[in-house]
């Protein structure tokens, strides 16, 4: 801007001799902006401001915990790897929305695999709220290693910030399913809102230890970042341990992630943004398909109780929604399709990025980019239901 700002100013002075004088005019008038940028650069506001919208590098603009791998497993590839090519029907949305990468496997081989643009088989992108499937599956391992009782203890027994009011009511079933009732905006236009300083801000603990109850918990379901948000909390109070070095020891090293992966974090030393910003390449999100496709076993060895994995893929059916049907799309942090007749389990994120799992085809897919549709089918956005199309015909 600085030196757009100067261009100008030489094409307005025609006598040399102005130009200086002319420089610092303008520069004075814009110290008091660069002195409000500055220290908005401080606050969630003022990032916000900066950045206008989220994007699939942010882990470039923030802090992040290192998820560590060790051994890593290379995916192995079917006799007909990539022996088709992607759907021409779907092509034009998959380039419309700027996919950056298409993975398809099936009967745990990689059959199918596409990069556009900047992606490639190493380009790590931000999840967005499939990070709360993971989170899913962190309550889970916890439970299994005895540092949680069951889905049915209080969130207060480990933040003693909701032993008061409503909030002592909470259940981590009721954070798992979306229906904790808190008071909470989501949306991610609005600058000055709770999801801009839950991204930006510096205090995650904080922020969300002090919301307030809107909803008597476990009734209804509200789709909610901060709850994903407050068992993420809860986990790194109950295993001592961060939510990176818990999902490096519970998932990533023993599936053989090919790549280390980056989390988010609020500061250095502070708090993983659980509800979202988890960063991997898409061959390592495919694993996690995997994993879940094959219900928490992986190699013949069960590392996640398969009842628990079930019990994530079954709708919280007792719960209504905002119109007062039952919840049929929904369970602990991941979400439930019922498409030609097949059973459907997902992770999604913002900007249509999606871990897809077809039990009944023996399939996972996955897709990354940059946009999404502005259509919706039911709960979903409706490119979702092209990547399920182009991701069986290219298993067929």
């Amino acid at each position: 801007q600085r030196h757009q700002l100067f261009f100008v100013g030489s094409k307005i002075c025609k006598n040399k001799k102005q130009l200086p004088n002319f420089k610092i005019t303008m520069l004075k008038k814009f110290i008091p902006f660069l002195l409000l940028v500055a220290i908005l650069q401080g606050c969630y506001v003022g990032k916000t401001l900066l950045y206008q919208k989220a994007g699939i590098y942010d882990y470039t603009i923030f802090k992040n915990n290192i998820v560590a791998t060790d051994a890593p497993h290379i995916l192995p590839t079917s006799a007909f790897y990539n022996q088709k090519s992607f759907p021409d029907n779907i092509l034009p949305l998959a380039e419309k929305l700027k996919t950056t990468a298409f993975v398809v496997i099936k009967n745990d081989l990689l059959i199918f695999e596409k990069y556009w643009n900047e992606g490639s088989d190493s380009t790590i992108s931000n999840s967005f709220s499939m990070a709360k499937s993971l989170v899913g599956l962190l309550i889970g391992f916890a439970i299994q290693d005895g540092y949680i009782k069951s889905v049915d203890q209080y969130a207060c027994e480990f933040l003693p910030e909701f032993s008061h009011g409503c909030k002592k009511h909470i259940r981590i079933r009721d954070l798992l399913t979306m229906s904790s009732g808190l008071a909470w905006d989501e949306s991610y236009v609005n600058p000055f809102g709770k999801t801009a300083k839950a991204y930006y801000g510096r205090n995650l603990y904080k922020q969300m230890t002090r919301l307030k109850v809107a909803q008597t918990p476990g009734y209804t379901f509200r789709y909610l970042s901060a709850s994903t948000q407050i068992l993420g909390l809860l986990l790194t109070k109950a295993t001592g341990k961060s939510l990176s070095q818990y999902l490096s020891e519970k998932l990533w090293k023993p599936i053989g992630a090919e790549h280390q992966a980056l989390w988010s974090v609020d500061r250095k030393g502070g708090n993983e943004k659980a509800y979202c910003c988890f960063n991997a390449t898409a061959r390592d999100y495919a694993k996690i398909g995997l994993f879940g496709l094959h219900e928490g076993n992986w190699k013949g060895k069960q590392l996640l109780s398969g009842e628990y994995i079930k019990q994530s893929f079954t709708p919280a059916s007792n719960l209504s929604d905002k119109d007062g049907n039952s919840v049929d799309f929904y369970g602990y942090q991941w979400w439930i399709l019922n498409y030609k007749n097949l059973k459907i389990n997902m992770a999604c994120g913002l900007y249509g990025q999606y871990i897809i799992m077809i039990p009944q085809k023996n399939v996972v897919i996955v897709r990354l980019g940059h946009k999404t549709s502005d259509q919706y089918i039911g709960n979903y956005n409706a490119d979702v239901y092209s990547y399920i199309d182009a991701g069986l015909s290219l298993a067929e």
